[in-house]
């Protein structure tokens, strides 16, 4: 390696995305149920309790959708574009019976997060007696988790306006092991690398990058004077496991996450699998 090599990679690795914190402003809340209208107003209180970070405040509109209000999910598109809210409330398999089976988000919910830019949040179907202990009581407990979580600066965001005062928010990151050994079989295949030494720099790498990028969420959080106390977890392994474990370990009671992919009309892979599988608590999907 050249000595213009090292100086580029060391000006590289010493560089660093810095968090911008920006309060997220949220007016109005649509909360979509295809309840009777007596259940879901009471869908909808339970919902306010939830968000008390919300409904404490005087300036935030709630509107209770009820089932008779929409049929399709066309008709419940409509709705939406008409109300423009700037939250969606609701939960999966609206108009169906397939919330009794673990295994879809149903069509409504489908087109809410994929034909909108409208945040949902789902929550645990009122029926399906699957929530967590703690689920719905509040959000002192807030975990945010991204493929890659270095300058995601609006998932943080949103992440921050969801916890209660005196909270914690988890900013997470699970480096995925599979993908990791794979690419160190090819390196251990080239005979100019070193592969022990280049195993150990680019695992190193891996876990600084989101590691400084959090340090720098603490520092403008902190700096803003937001009440909220900033944990970590950056580690390797079975995104999916490791996600649910780490959630189940600490109680969380709200997870955000990212759902769009820019290469594809369908669900982003990992958010789409979280959200079928976590029916325990409630998800905020952006």
């Amino acid at each position: 390696m050249t000595n213009v090599d090292q100086f580029e990679s060391m000006f590289r690795s010493a560089s660093r995305e810095v968090f911008r914190h920006e309060r997220v402003n949220i007016e109005s809340v649509l909360v979509v149920t295809d309840c009777d209208e007596g259940d879901a107003k009471q869908f909808g209180e339970r919902t306010r309790q939830f968000l008390k970070v919300l409904s404490l405040d005087e300036g935030v509109r709630w509107r209770d959708v009820n089932g008779p209000e929409f049929q399709t999910a066309g008709e419940l598109l409509s709705l939406v574009e008409s109300a423009a809210p700037d939250m969606i409330c609701t939960y999966r398999n609206l108009h169906s019976s397939a919330w009794k089976w673990p295994y879809s988000l149903g069509a409504h919910v489908d087109l809410l997060t994929q034909h909108t830019d409208v945040p949902v949040m789902l929550l645990p179907h009122p029926e399906a007696e699957r929530s967590a202990g703690h689920a719905m009581e509040d959000s002192d407990t807030v975990m945010a988790i991204a493929d890659h979580l270095t300058g995601d600066h609006l998932l943080v965001n949103y992440a921050v306006r969801f916890v209660e005062d005196g909270g914690t928010m988890w900013l997470t990151h699970v480096e995925d092991e599979a993908t990791f050994v794979r690419y160190m079989e090819v390196i251990s295949k080239i005979p100019t690398i070193d592969t022990d030494e280049a195993r150990k720099a680019v695992r190193e790498q891996l876990l600084k990058e989101p590691q400084d990028y959090i340090d720098g969420c603490i520092e403008a959080l902190r700096a803003a004077g937001t009440h909220v106390e900033v944990e970590h977890l950056i580690v390797f392994g079975h995104k999916l496991s490791e996600y649910k474990r780490l959630i189940e370990q600490h109680e969380v009671d709200l997870l955000v996450l990212n759902t769009k992919d820019e290469d594809q009309l369908a669900m982003h892979g990992m958010a789409y699998a979280l959200a079928v599988e976590l029916r325990q608590i409630p998800l905020l999907m952006l």
